[in-house]
């Protein structure tokens, strides 16, 4: 016996750092030192700051996985899987400066990883952070050939005195939605399990264009970051930052408001995708469960004085994102009074 014949190529492990290696020098800020293939990505905090706070995260795929790999997406769930962390990290006002990815696998397809991999740089080049290092671990006999797994991590910079925590929203500010491009990845196992019901497969197309669905559920997760360092750079204050993923704006939402606001939120103020109404029919998904699983076109909130409201809207349209102003915030009169108004409870 020897390790190639329990299902373990390290040839073939070798093969695909190399092939790799391009794409990820290709993401290196000025920071970085050294290469890749150390046992240790190392790099130096940018020049100039006072007091540097690090913020980190960490998230995966999810179930989309399942979708990308039946249908060959393997690109733009290495898009996702940038995506899914760093815009958790910007929310807090912060620049993303580095990543590690990691992937596992029952049998090492050097072509896919390739192609997940080239996915996390463009994901990474886009968010201005370098792809530090990662790992990628085959694990015959536990994972199924040619399935793998992946997950993300992710670490941001931030002047401690710049930090935004929405302690500063208060009554009166605006919410300006940001569009996402899709579903991202979060709700995919009831997506699959509609896509079941369905029948659907690539060939199915939906709404009154005809679009093909399974290309719209695989849009890679929208970035953010490049507009969040856009707003703050031309003095737009931000008082909070919401990522919505699962649990859609409900859940994600008041993880950015202090206790003694609510927001009401317009659900008519932005038009719904198609998509989430093809969903909705062919799953026969209830309205709450429907806004408590999705995104339902907004993938990025942000609380807003109402005179940068304009200002606002003017650089996200210039940045290439629709954005809609779609609530206000208002006091919160006791307690139990819900955060969000507006929405199916």
């Amino acid at each position: 016996m020897d390790y190639k014949s329990a299902g373990v190529d390290v040839e073939a492990g070798r093969a695909f750092v190399e092939r790799i290696r391009s794409s990820v020098e290709a993401t290196h800020r000025p920071e970085v030192v050294g290469g890749l293939g150390g046992f240790g990505g190392m790099m130096r905090l940018p020049a100039g700051m006072r007091q540097p706070l690090l913020v980190s995260g960490t998230d995966g795929v999810g179930t989309k996985l399942e979708l990308a790999q039946e249908h060959e997406g393997h690109h733009d769930v290495g898009i996702d899987l940038v995506a899914m962390c760093v815009n958790d990290v910007i929310t807090s006002g912060a620049e993303p400066l580095f990543f590690l990815d990691y992937m596992a696998t029952g049998a090492l397809s050097p072509e896919a990883m390739a192609q997940v991999v080239e996915g996390v740089a463009e994901g990474c080049r886009r968010s201005g952070c370098a792809l530090l290092g990662g790992e990628t671990a085959e694990m015959p006999g536990f994972y199924p050939a040619g399935r793998y797994d992946l997950a993300g991590f992710c670490v941001a910079v931030v002047e401690a005195d710049e930090v935004i925590d929405g302690s500063k929203i208060g009554a009166g500010d605006k919410v300006i939605g940001v569009a996402s491009s899709g579903v991202h990845s979060n709700g995919y196992s009831l997506v699959r399990r509609v896509l079941e019901a369905a029948g659907a497969d690539h060939q199915t197309c939906y709404g009154a264009d005809q679009r093909p669905l399974i290309r719209d559920l695989l849009k890679p997760t929208r970035l953010y970051p490049d507009l969040v360092q856009t707003l703050l750079r031309h003095d737009i204050a931000i008082h909070g930052m919401a990522h919505i993923t699962g649990g859609g704006i409900p859940e994600n939402l008041p993880r950015c408001l202090p206790a003694n606001v609510s927001v009401q939120i317009e659900p008519d103020s932005w038009p719904r995708p198609p998509l989430f109404d093809w969903l909705q029919q062919a799953g026969e998904i209830p309205e709450r469960d429907l806004w408590h699983t999705f995104n339902m076109g907004v993938g990025y909130c942000l609380v807003v004085p109402e005179q940068h409201v304009e200002q606002a809207l003017h650089q996200c349209a210039d940045s290439g994102h629709l954005a809609w102003c779609i609530g206000a915030v208002t006091p919160r009169d006791a307690a139990d009074q819900p955060a969000l108004l507006g929405l199916p409870a």
